[in-house]
């Protein structure tokens, strides 16, 4: 573990006890776990990872809207787990863990979600391949896109440094030769966007339907702050899941 992974761990461990005022508030996250319980009913998956549980809230949920459903979820903060269980969660299906290194078998869990952590991790990608590695049929992902931050004058220089492959030099230049930066809302974070891992989430899963979960730009890359991805291995490998609309 790195210096700034210690330290937004030791972050959240400070700030457990208001972690749910402070985080759970968050509407692009209110509406990606809708979507995500809404797909789990539709394709009638079985069982669901969450990966980076905080205190719970996607167990939370699922526990009470998912019938026959085998929940789990992995959390290395300790005081956040501890709040996840006074609040509903069972101790068998949040443990410890670590995103970069899940100790589950290859295909274990049907769906494997993850819930703004993303920007948390210094190589997101290392952390998606894992995800997909134990997922069988999918990913969900709620989490930022930077090139939708801001002004529309911040949005085009982004957009523009993304093109010319210079975004992550622009980054280390503006946080004087760091990539993360600390902030008292959100710990460390880096500057980080769902599209950039669309190559590596379609390695397994390139069947991908991206929504907008804050923001109001007709294009999602342009100009929203937050999306959702959803993502399998083809529309036929799900299709006999289906529940029907009635």
């Amino acid at each position: 573990m790195d210096k700034d992974q210690k330290k937004q761990r030791a972050y959240y461990e400070a700030t457990a006890k208001a972690y749910d005022e402070m985080h759970l508030k968050e509407i692009e996250h209110e509406i990606a776990l809708s979507q995500l319980l809404g797909y789990m009913r539709y394709f009638n998956f079985e069982s669901l990872l969450d990966v980076g549980a905080g205190t719970g809230r996607v167990l939370r949920h699922a526990n009470a809207h998912l019938d026959g459903v085998k929940l789990g979820g992995i959390e290395p903060v300790a005081a956040l787990r501890e709040i996840a269980y006074s609040k509903g969660v069972f101790r068998p299906q949040l443990t410890e863990g670590d995103a970069l290194n899940l100790e589950f078998p290859d295909n274990s869990w049907d769906i494997v979600s993850a819930f703004g952590i993303l920007h948390h991790i210094p190589d997101p990608e290392k952390a998606i391949l894992e995800m997909c590695r134990v997922a069988k049929y999918g990913i969900f992902f709620s989490d930022l896109n930077n090139y939708g931050c801001g002004s529309r004058s911040q949005r085009a220089l982004s957009q523009g440094l993304r093109v010319f492959g210079l975004w992550r030099s622009f980054q280390f230049i503006k946080n004087g030769g760091k990539m993360g930066k600390f902030s008292e809302g959100d710990g460390i974070h880096y500057s980080y966007s769902l599209f950039d891992s669309l190559p590596t989430v379609r390695r397994k899963f390139p069947q991908i339907r991206i929504a907008n979960t804050k923001g109001s730009h007709p294009s999602l890359f342009r100009g929203c702050s937050h999306i959702s991805l959803f993502a399998v291995a083809s529309d036929s490998t799900i299709a006999s899941r289906l529940s029907p609309l009635e």
